[in-house]
Parts: C-alpha cells; sequence; structure tokens
C-alpha cells in the first residue's frame, strides 16, 4: 500500500457529527480503522469502527489512547475539547490532529472575543455590547429596545444563547445567566441587536492559509415547527441553503472567510480545521454574521458528509499538513436532508434508557441514520441517552424529494416519547414548488 496507507485514525465525540465523520472516513480507501472516543450506538456497529469509551474532555487518556493505538491522525468533533486545548496538547506530543488550537478555537469559545475580532477585521456582524455584570446588562437593556439577543461569553451547548422579544424577556434572561441558571458561571455577556432575514451555515475547511469550501447548508434550531419554540443544538438540516447563490457565496468568501483566516493568522491564531460562519441573510441579500464555530456544525454535518463524494482522510490529512492547495473534494449534486429524532423533553431534562425500534432494516442507497445520543445495551438493544438521539439522513434530486425519503425512513423508528419536527427544508421547498411567473405576468 502506498505512502499513509492503513491510516489509523481517532475521532473524538460521541454525538451524530461524530458519527458522521467516522462513517465517512470509514469509507476512505486509505483508512483502515476508525476509533471513536467514546462513540454512540451507531458507532459501535459501524463497519470499521470501534468504540473506546473515554470521554471527549479527557484529555490526557484521548492522548494515552493515540499513542498506544498508534493513531496516525485525530479528527475533533465538538467543541469542548478544542476550547480546552486538545490541538495544543497533542501537537506538543508530536501527534498529527485536526483542529484549532485553544487560541485560535477562542472564535467559538469566547462570544466577547469573536465580536470584537469581527469589529477589527471589518467582518459584517450585529451591532452589540459587552456587559459583565447584570447590572451594567439592565443598563445597557434601558438603552436598547427589542427584540434583542443575550449571548453567554463561553461555551453553553447550543443553550447560551436568547431571544428577548420583550423588555421583560431581557431581564429573565440576564437574571437566568448571570444567576447561575446554564450550570456554569457567566462571567460576561452579548447583547446584540436582533437581525431579520433568513439563516444559512457556510464552513469550510482551513489549512492556516487557504480553504475548500463545503456546500451550504442550513440549520433549524428552534424545537417546533415553523421555527417555534426554544432553541435547540439542531433539529435538522438541509443541504444547500436555499438563500445563498453563486454570487453571495462569493461574497461570503471575500468579505467573511478571507478576512477572518487572515485576522486569525495575524494574531498568531492560524485557524486549521472546520471553520463555520452562522449567517443571517437580510432581506437585502447582505451576509451578517451571528456567530463562528471552530468545527463541522451538528446536525448540518451529517447532511453535508452524505453528499461527499470525495476521500475525506486526504482532505484532513492536507489540511493538518498545510497543502489544501493541491487538494480537492468532490460533492454530490443532489440536495441532502437531516431531521432529528429527539428524547422527550429536549432541550431541557429528558428521557433517557428508552428502546429505540425500528433501526434494523437495510438502508438503502444515499440514505443513512446517524446516532447521536444512544448506547448499546447488554443484550444488545440500542437505547436512549436523552438529548438528540438520532438523525435520518437522505439525499434526493431536490430538498423535497430527499425530505419525502427522510419522513418515510422516520416513521418505522420507534422511542417512547420521542418526537422530531417534519418541516425540516421548508424554506428550500417553498422555492422548489413556487410556480414562475409567465412572461407578461405581474406586470
Amino acid at each position: 500500500m502506498g505512502e499513509d496507507a492503513g491510516l489509523r485514525v481517532l475521532v473524538v465525540g460521541g454525538g451524530g457529527r461524530e458519527h458522521a465523520l467516522a462513517w465517512a472516513l470509514a469509507r476512505s480507501p486509505r483508512v483502515a480503522e476508525v476509533l471513536v472516543a467514546p462513540g454512540n450506538a451507531g458507532t459501535a456497529r459501524e463497519p470499521g469502527c470501534r468504540n473506546v469509551a473515554i470521554a471527549a474532555e479527557d484529555l490526557d487518556a484521548l492522548l494515552e489512547l493515540a499513542e498506544a493505538e498508534d493513531v496516525d491522525l485525530t479528527v475533533v468533533g465538538p467543541e469542548a475539547p478544542l476550547a480546552l486545548g486538545i490541538v495544543d496538547l497533542f501537537e506538543a506530543a508530536g501527534r498529527r490532529i485536526l483542529g484549532p488550537r485553544r487560541r485560535a478555537a477562542e472564535i467559538e469559545s469566547s462570544k466577547v472575543f469573536a465580536k470584537t475580532f469581527m469589529q477589527r477585521h471589518g467582518i459584517p456582524t450585529a451591532r452589540f455590547e459587552i456587559a459583565s455584570s447584570a447590572e451594567r446588562a439592565r443598563a445597557v437593556l434601558a438603552e436598547w429596545s427589542p427584540p434583542l439577543v443575550i449571548k453567554a461569553d463561553g461555551l453553553a451547548a447550543g443553550k447560551g444563547v436568547i431571544v428577548a422579544t420583550s423588555r421583560e424577556q431581557a431581564e429573565e434572561a440576564i437574571a437566568h445567566l448571570f444567576g447561575g441558571g446554564l450550570g456554569v458561571p457567566v462571567g460576561r455577556v452579548v447583547i446584540e441587536e436582533f437581525l431579520e432575514g433568513e439563516e444559512a451555515s457556510y464552513i469550510v475547511l482551513a489549512d492556516g492559509e487557504r480553504f475548500l469550501p463545503l456546500p451550504t447548508s442550513q440549520d433549524h434550531k428552534r424545537r417546533d415547527e415553523g421555527d417555534e419554540g426554544p432553541n435547540t443544538g439542531g433539529m435538522g438540516a438541509c443541504s444547500p441553503a436555499p438563500a445563498i447563490d453563486a454570487e453571495l457565496e462569493r461574497r461570503i468568501q471575500e468579505r467573511i472567510v478571507l478576512p477572518a483566516l487572515r485576522g486569525l493568522a495575524a494574531g498568531r491564531r492560524a485557524f486549521r480545521g472546520f471553520l463555520y460562519a452562522g449567517l443571517m441573510i437580510t432581506p437585502a441579500g447582505e451576509p451578517i454574521v451571528l456567530e463562528f464555530n471552530a468545527r463541522l456544525g451538528d446536525p448540518e454535518a451529517q447532511a453535508l458528509l452524505l453528499r461527499l463524494e470525495g476521500d475525506l482522510a486526504e482532505a484532513l490529512l492536507a489540511a493538518c499538513e498545510g497543502r489544501l492547495a493541491e487538494t480537492t473534494l468532490a460533492w454530490s449534486e443532489e440536495a441532502s436532508v437531516v431531521a432529528v429524532l429527539a428524547a422527550g423533553g429536549y432541550p431541557g431534562p429528558a428521557r433517557r434508557d428508552d428502546p429505540v425500534l425500528g433501526l434494523d432494516p437495510p438502508e438503502e442507497e444515499g440514505l443513512k441514520i446517524f446516532h447521536a445520543g444512544t448506547r448499546l445495551a447488554e443484550d444488545g438493544r440500542v437505547l436512549s441517552r436523552g438529548g438528540r438521539i438520532l438523525g435520518v439522513a437522505a439525499r434526493g434530486p431536490t430538498v423535497g424529494a430527499a425530505r419525502e425519503r427522510v419522513y418515510r425512513r422516520l416513521a418505522g423508528i420507534r422511542c417512547e416519547g420521542a418526537f422530531y419536527r417534519r418541516d425540516i427544508g421548508w424554506r428550500a421547498v417553498l422555492r422548489e414548488t413556487a410556480v414562475p411567473l409567465a412572461a407578461g405576468e405581474g406586470e
């Protein structure tokens, strides 16, 4: 076998994104085995993959694993180990790992750093104020009119952003965040203007200087249909994003991605890994950055990697080694959709340990079940672990066609109390089904 043939890869994390990464990497002809720490029931049953019971935040144990198993490449899925400095630790030990170092990961781990960084480098973002106490936050509220967006400075597993449509809700959000409502101390919050428009996700693979764009995608953050209810980690996604055409994508690259990568490098925070720009596309068609993430989105990763036709292992190695200029990634022209099955009670305290049934029929070409909050019982049953249980992803000639495949498959999966949104990709479907005006109509 050629150079780097028979690669041993470690994927850090145990959610749907990590199942998708492990699945895509195991399909590479260059990869011999994928270890997943800690993984889930899906990765435990995935051909070419093996779970290792080590938490994603246990950095020392992960390094020991990489050395004991002679891992050739480690890929970090979630944000917490990046913020803790897993990349710094592995690189100091001479281990090849994909992800930004701790200082570069601050683009996600600190909302204050991200907003001031965007301000310095002319990257379009919403007007904002920073408050280091509840008293200062209330003073800002007295000067601003709702709706407002209030964000905890640090990582909060997707639950640290509150949209307040009234002054009372804003006051409650301030009390909740500074009062320890997230379960962790919050020292600062960002208060920013609420932007109208359509959200989209734009993710690139970067090697510190250059980048490869992934297809566009659109997350569905709210729990309930019609984009109602509380924010979640994501209830589903579709790709491509209906609001981004080729010209807008060019502007996103020129005005957002390149300035971000150059600004990080200039500040000695060169970024290697997946850089995710969460965007609001305004009614005027302008892209505004809502947030940066330092890793693949979840559930966007599931929709995107189902469209991948290239060799993910080769691209990730190239990003690690600073040679993306000589690498390409091929993608299916088909659209994709993923819908998430969540445990009852999510995004609050959720049901656990319920059997997940209906997983066994063989999957069709272009359709995949990506596990997240699942575990294997001793008797081989798949049990829920709370939160987002799994995502069903499918490709199709249109978002609407892909969505039909997803919901047909979801209808056969059963888990007590679990639920899912039935309108994932609704904006794209509306565009696909809109009847264009004939010549002369509407004048």
